[in-house]
């Protein structure tokens, strides 16, 4: 390809000027990910912004071929950009960004929850947040028309998905919902005057209204039109798994060692869980024993909160200059209740590109739950803060010679969750679990290996092989992933819903935890092989932190390097 004169050529100056460009076209990403500039704004959802950036990742994968790295840094920053960028435009080219549309992660959720990101102290920031607010109907006319437009050309939307953004989307349209509840919470703030609530109200009202209207063009319109099948098929699987895991797998072979690993740590959990409750039987017993445990307990979301945030503080001191160099900016580590509407569970939001922003850790709980157990939970923190993803996004953003790509934009499952899985087992080597916590880890953790054979399972629609114990022979459909989770991981009812609703919806994103932890792993073990006693793993986790997330093909090859 030819250069103009004066085009930006060099592999760092290419990856920062992407992230301008996308956070443009993508102001929902620009929060997430702390870039500044563009909180009042939304995307363009309709089909032509999703051209948008279909034709920006092509311009830019094309301009970074041509690219010639200057050193080692560029050589990995160019790696990284090519991998992640190329399946970006792959999946552009499937149409899947145009047709997104499931519980999770689409742009019925993420225009929900940029709110919770956006900063609160000033007038300007509740000037940002109104007219981001006044722009939400718009969005979701183009993201409906997107909607339309895929179906139009037989990307249909599965019906389980349309059914639960639908519901979704009652939620957050109602007379409490959430916007007006943002809305109120201004009055309370010396910093907005009248005619800033004044508009306040206005654009919640706006933003209710715009999710009225597309909670009723998924029943009215787009529900007749879906399909009844969940299961995407290898092609569309191997797609999305790439997407997530960076990494071209078999998916065969993930299959069998996910039943492999499934075994291996629920046996070991009925281990930790007799020493618990000594002949009591199932881990069930156990399970029982430390929700009754008034160690294991708190009273409701405040005191919940209070808890991880002091659980998250304790191992940020700990850990610092023993395990890991923390840097001051990284000390400080948000805790938070999150909003009703999205799923149950934990999720981390990155801190600002200058970190005015902390990071912040989110739970989402139910509402009238009056006592909470907390020895599922411990892992849960250290997952999502330290040593897991805040160290391991935190770093990255704080780490100079990384471009902005690297430190901003660039997240990858396989990666990243992996890292917070190996995070959580770091803590058990660390002496950090006592066997209350260390079960609430082992339960997780057999968790994340069902993911990978029930989410494989259910989209390649395979065989439940012999010797597992359970409908062997029979091929996986929703309702056995259901009872899977229910009887194999004790999940109760709701969450089994929930968890297999997320995974029919999000192909290829549950495997990516234990795909990535077992690189992780592996990684390290070949490492300690090879140096002997000259290994240090300090040294390991920090080189690794600071040489920025890749795909996981990518990462065995940067850091198996001789």
């Amino acid at each position: 390809m030819s250069v103009t004169p004066g085009e930006t050529t060099g592999v760092h100056a290419l990856c920062d000027a992407y992230v301008d460009g996308y956070a443009r076209l993508n102001p929902l990403a620009a929060t997430e990910f702390g870039i500044g500039g563009h909180d009042d704004r939304l995307p363009d959802l309709s089909p032509e912004g999703h051209q948008a950036r279909a034709e920006l990742a092509r311009r830019a994968l094309a301009r970074m071929a041509a690219a010639e790295p200057a050193d080692e840094g560029e050589r990995v920053a160019k790696a990284v950009f090519r991998e992640r960028i190329g399946v970006e435009t792959e999946l552009h080219e499937a149409g899947l960004p145009a047709a997104s549309l499931n519980m999770t992660a689409c742009p019925a959720q993420d225009i929900r929850w940029v709110f919770d990101l956006m900063p609160t102290e000033t007038a300007d920031d509740w000037a940002a947040i109104a007219e981001r607010l006044a722009q939400v109907p718009k969005a979701l006319a183009g993201y409906r028309a997107s909607l339309l437009a895929s179906a139009d050309k037989g990307r249909l939307p599965a019906a389980r998905q349309v059914r639960r953004v639908h519901q979704q989307c009652a939620t957050w349209s109602g007379p409490r919902s959430f916007f007006a509840t943002l809305a109120a919470s201004a009055r309370s703030a010396p910093c907005v005057d009248g005619a800033l609530r004044a508009d306040l109200d206005a654009g919640a009202r706006a933003a209710a209204a715009g999710y009225a209207e597309l909670g009723a063009f998924l029943r009215d319109t787009l529900a007749p039109r879906a399909t009844p099948r969940d299961a995407v098929g290898a092609e569309l699987y191997g797609l999305w798994s790439r997407k997530f895991t960076g990494a071209a797998l078999d998916l065969r072979e993930v299959y069998a060692w996910g039943w492999a690993e499934f075994a291996r740590i629920e046996a070991e959990l009925a281990e930790v869980a007799d020493r618990i409750a000594p002949g009591a039987g199932p881990a069930g017993a156990a399970d029982d024993a430390l929700d009754a445990d008034a160690r294991y307990a708190v009273g409701g979301q405040a005191e919940f909160r209070t808890w991880a945030q002091e659980l998250s503080d304790r191992a940020l001191t700990d850990l610092r200059g023993t395990h890991f160099d923390i840097p001051d900016e990284l000390m400080t580590l948000d805790c938070r209740i999150a909003p009703p509407g999205g799923g149950l569970g934990a999720y981390y939001s990155n801190p600002a590109d200058d970190f005015s922003r902390p990071g912040t850790m989110w739970w989402s709980l139910p509402a009238d739950q009056a006592r909470i157990p907390t020895w599922r939970e411990a892992s849960t923190v250290y997952h999502e803060g330290v040593p897991g993803h805040h160290l391991q996004i935190g770093t990255a953003v704080a780490t100079p010679t990384l471009n902005r790509f690297q430190r901003l934009l660039c997240f990858i499952d396989g990666h990243g969750e992996g890292w917070a899985l190996y995070a959580e087992r770091l803590m058990r080597e660390f002496g950090r679990l006592d066997d209350g916590h260390l079960l609430g880890m082992l339960s997780k953790s057999v968790f994340r290996a069902a993911r990978v054979v029930v989410d494989i399972g259910m989209h390649l629609e395979l065989e439940i092989p012999a010797g597992t114990g359970f409908h062997e022979g029979e091929r996986w459909t929703p309702e056995l992933g259901q009872e899977f989770l229910r009887t194999r991981v004790l999940l109760d009812s709701a969450r089994a819903v929930d968890e297999i609703d997320r995974y029919l919806g999000w192909p290829g994103q549950a495997p990516s935890y234990k795909l990535g932890e077992r690189l992780w792993l592996s990684i390290r073990d070949e490492l300690r092989a090879r140096r002997g006693g000259a290994f240090d793993l300090k040294e390991f986790h920090m080189h690794a932190l600071r040489s920025g997330p890749a795909g996981l093909d990518t990462m065995r090859e940067l850091l198996l390097v001789p």
